[in-house]
């Protein structure tokens, strides 16, 4: 699942960023209200995390912006303002959760896989593609009946392969996505992940369901049958 983070502190914005990361969520930064209304309204987030006094637009502005354009995911306030004005207000706005500093980020973390257990999206809780089935919430992957244990970025990476099923997603898509980075050609990190995903989803299992697309990407797919 995926988290924006609209955070103009610096500390804390990493310290949001790395946290939720290692949890096993993909997440984006931005330290500017601007920016994040931008990323809200283009970019399909289950979440958002936001702060109240961001440069150029205020948190206020931000939620009002990606409600009045329809849009559902649910948004925590993360913020130093503790009034009871300020929370009805947010609440008001179409905040779902509203979270003062200095806080805990267990309780952060508790209250971001709540909202999202909620079904406030549309985002299915389990992904399948033949036998293997992916649960988002328990980061439970199994293949046949059988439990497969991933790392966070393998995760990550069946993740957006199963949610783009049937489609070759190119090493330079497959590396912003997951790690964050600009795919350089001269790294081979993007064959390795995937050659040790497929291992363990794919070697002792029956279809073969990752496939490599010579010059292209990989793409996830369920073989047609004869």
């Amino acid at each position: 699942m995926k988290i924006l983070i609209v955070e103009d502190e610096v500390k804390t914005g990493d310290y949001l960023r790395q946290g939720l990361t290692e949890a096993g969520f993909v997440v984006d930064l931005v330290r500017d209200g601007m920016d994040g209304m931008h990323l809200a309204l283009g970019e399909p987030y289950d979440l958002v995390v936001l702060d109240v006094m961001l440069p150029n637009l205020d948190g206020w502005q931000v939620l009002q912006a990606i409600r009045r354009a329809g849009k559902d995911m649910p948004v925590i306030f993360l913020t130093a303002r503790d009034a009871v004005g300020d929370r009805v207000n947010g609440f008001e706005l179409g905040a779902d959760d509203y979270l003062v500093k200095p806080f805990s980020f267990s309780e952060l973390l508790a209250r971001v896989r709540t909202l999202l257990r909620r079904g406030k999206t549309k985002e299915p809780d389990t992904l399948r593609a033949a036998d293997l089935e992916m649960q988002l919430l328990k980061r439970r992957v199994t293949r046949s009946g059988k439990r497969i244990d991933l790392t966070t970025k393998e995760f990550a990476l069946l993740e957006l392969l199963l949610r783009r099923e049937g489609e070759v997603l190119p090493r330079s898509l497959i590396a912003s996505l997951v790690w964050d980075m600009n795919f350089d050609s001269d790294t081979n990190v993007i064959d390795v992940a995937v050659r040790r995903l497929r291992a363990k989803i794919d070697d002792d299992f029956t279809p073969k369901l990752i496939r490599t697309v010579r010059g292209m990407g990989y793409v996830l797919e369920v073989p047609e049958t004869e």
